[in-house]
């Protein structure tokens, strides 16, 4: 079974890398870009369809506001693109906002701040997803009822990939990105040079109307919406911020390749985002989220989903049906569920940073075989499926939940970035960093303030309608690592020695356990003895009257030495008889140290575990909790042990003659790591 397993292992996640092959899983800018600019373009493809849909509300007559709601979007992307370029400067180590906000404005302020980006990240994934999963069914509508199995696959695919590496994804996603960019401006570029030369195309939705939900807003009512179709159009600002968090993972000068990597995305999701509104305003999009809203539409409304702005944009651009709509829609479907690769690079470099300073299990700080963190990557994949399963893959509910934690993220760092700039010109003499500072901090002050008004809004427009349980979640999770924080912090004072030199104890017990006498308690007996205890015991629980008479004719017709104690189980019980014995042991005994030896057996496959008694293992982790008591395994190998560790030992040595063939240059500094598999012990017989 183990064999099966790690075959299987290596054939989605691949084979071991060594540690000191780390730096060659390193970033170029042009690798880079994909990897972390996923999740901001493709954020573009639909924060345009949700203004045009938030609008809608409130009637056609409010498309007119389309261009204002955009160009304020437009506006924070830019700021917000421009104030991380300032953290990726002062803080190239990675982290991101969560360095920024812990550093300069506390540790309750960090927590927050990593919070609000884990329950992002995870939004980032189960959003992505569900709008890719949108563009295929706009392409081929047969695989609608499909939806939530396409999008958990979708996951699992993902998962895997991240799990064979950073820059082994980072390869996988690079041709989607790219043709997404191209696919979006060729469409651009095409509808804009028909628009001028007369022909302007239209929309498959232009001829309908949509059913307001509400008629003849104005005064509060209209600018509420407005409001609202703002927060539903920063959607296009996800994802910026990847790329301080991922600092680290770029080639040196990695601030300087991450700057330039980050000012690049800004400006190709501004253009993107902007001329993806205008096209849709030129070609009459009516989007309302479904078929059932526009008035005159004569089909099955409740089959026949409505397709997406950019399958609309394309259909009308290049023709329905044709090789460039099936291009860009693939395209899009890719980037979009790619997307959640900028989410599987930033939550569990986020969750290593987080676990390393004892917020979240250390599990999380660990590189698995291919040099990712894999447990962080595993635990999102986990938290996203659970959201599309949750809410059927459905963007428009899950898009509610949206934005909120990012802009928490945005405005706490920014106004710990501005207290970063204040401390450095309170110490700086030099008059060019000082320059540098103030201007640093007069942009982060303007990006936090902004980002602050937004956040606001945010909470105030989508509060009813799911961001409630953000806010119920991001103080959860602040509670939790709070908690996680003080048990290790408690741990490591429990465990710190008071004194170089141990108290050794007064006496050792040595018990032996024993159901019959066999091998494997014979050289429990033995291995007890060769310990040299002060005292020793073999002690048996009498379960049946007929085998407790056969072991004490077998002890004494083969003249064992050590005496054999008998506890009654009246109740055919092995755990509570010996726990009583042990701890009466211990009560006459309190300084004295109590060593516990446990035969059991090794068998060398996953099945023959179950045809053995697991009492041993009960036992054991019940003498666990026992002060003053050690709990000693003697294993004893079968005989189909004996051949998985001749099975072992064989593909151990292919494996060293594969390597001998093709040799991989590594530090002479440095041993081979040990890839033996380590044989499975099973329960006392």
């Amino acid at each position: 079974m183990t064999s099966v397993t790690g075959l299987t292992k290596r054939l989605i996640v691949g084979r071991p890398v060594r540690t000191d092959r780390l730096a060659h899983t390193l970033l170029p800018k042009w690798l880079a870009l994909p990897i972390f600019a996923s999740d901001a373009l493709s954020s573009v493809a639909y924060a345009t369809q949700e203004i045009l849909r938030v609008l809608a509300i409130g009637g056609l007559a409010l498309l007119y506001l389309t261009p204002w709601v955009a160009l304020g979007v437009v506006v924070l992307l830019a700021v917000v693109a421009i104030s991380y370029q300032q953290v990726v400067h002062a803080y190239p180590d990675g982290g991101g906002s969560y360095q920024v906000a812990a550093r300069n404005l506390g540790p309750l302020a960090g927590l927050v701040v990593a919070g609000a980006l884990m329950v992002d990240y995870t939004l980032t994934v189960a959003v992505s997803v569900a709008s890719g999963i949108d563009n295929v069914i706009s392409a081929v509508p047969t695989l609608n009822p499909y939806r939530v199995e396409i999008a958990l696959a979708s996951v699992l695919v993902l998962a895997a990939a991240n799990l064979r590496g950073v820059k082994e994804s980072g390869k996988a996603f690079a041709i989607p990105t790219y043709a997404f960019i191209v696919g979006i401006l060729a469409t651009l570029v095409v509808g804009g040079v028909r628009f001028m030369a007369g022909h302007a195309p239209v929309a498959e939705s232009a001829p309908y109307h949509i059913q307001p939900h509400t008629a003849g807003l104005a005064g509060f009512a209209l600018v509420f919406v407005a409001l609202r179709a703002f927060s539903s159009g920063c959607t296009a600002l996800t994802g910026i911020e990847a790329v301080s968090n991922g600092v680290p993972a770029f080639r040196r000068p990695s601030s300087h390749n991450a700057s330039v990597t980050l000012g690049l995305i800004g400006l190709i999701a501004i253009t993107m985002f902007g001329g993806i509104t205008l096209l849709a305003l030129a070609t009459h999009v009516h989007y309302a989220g479904t078929t059932c809203d526009l008035v005159g539409f004569t089909g099955d409304c409740a089959a026949t989903p409505q397709r997406t702005v950019i399958a609309q944009l394309a259909s009308a651009v290049f023709g329905d049906g044709s090789i460039a709509f099936y291009f860009i829609q693939a395209a899009t479907a890719l980037i979009l569920i790619l997307a959640a690769n900028t989410a599987f690079n930033g939550f569990p470099l986020l969750g290593a940073l987080l676990a390393r300073r004892r917020y979240l299990p250390r599990q999380l700080h660990t590189r698995g075989d291919r040099l990712a963190f894999s447990n962080g990557i595993l635990a999102l994949a986990l938290a996203a499926a659970g959201l599309l399963f949750v809410y059927k893959a459905s963007v428009d509910a899950l898009i509610h939940l949206y934005v909120l934690g990012v802009f928490t993220a945005f405005t706490l760092s920014q106004l710990g970035m501005v207290r970063h700039w204040q401390r450095t010109l309170a110490t700086e003499r030099d008059p060019a960093t000082r320059r540098r500072a103030r201007r640093s901090q007069v942009i982060n002050t303007f990006g936090g303030a902004l980002t602050g008004v937004v956040l606001i809004i945010v909470l105030i427009t989508k509060f009813t309608e799911g961001a409630y349980l953000v806010v119920i979640a991001v103080p959860v999770f602040v509670v939790l690592m709070s908690s996680i924080r003080r048990h290790y912090d408690r741990l490591s004072q429990d465990l710190r020695p008071q004194r170089a030199d141990m108290v050794l104890p007064a006496r050792v017990h040595a018990v032996v356990l024993v159901s019959r006498l066999h091998l494997p308690a014979v050289r429990a007996l033995s291995y007890a003895r060769a310990t040299r205890p002060d005292t020793i015991t073999a002690i048996t629980a009498n379960i049946d009257d007929e085998d407790t008479r056969q072991l004490q004719e077998d002890w004494e017709q083969l003249g064992v030495t050590v005496p054999l104690t008998v506890v009654d189980s009246p109740y055919r019980e092995i755990t509570r008889p010996i726990l009583h014995f042990i701890r009466d042991l211990r009560r006459s005994r309190p300084n004295d140290l109590t060593a516990i030896y446990i035969p059991e057996y090794v068998v060398g496959r996953w099945w023959e575990q179950i045809l053995h008694n697991q009492s041993a293992l009960r036992l054991k982790l019940r003498l666990l909790f026992e002060p003053g008591v050690m709990v000693i395994s003697v294993p004893w190998q079968l005989a189909s042990a004996d051949a998985r560790v001749q099975r072992l030992t064989r593909a151990a040595r292919r494996q060293q003659s594969a390597r001998t063939v093709n040799p991989t240059p590594v530090s002479t500094d440095q041993a081979p790591p040990d890839n033996a598999a380590t044989p499975v012990a099973a329960g006392h017989p």
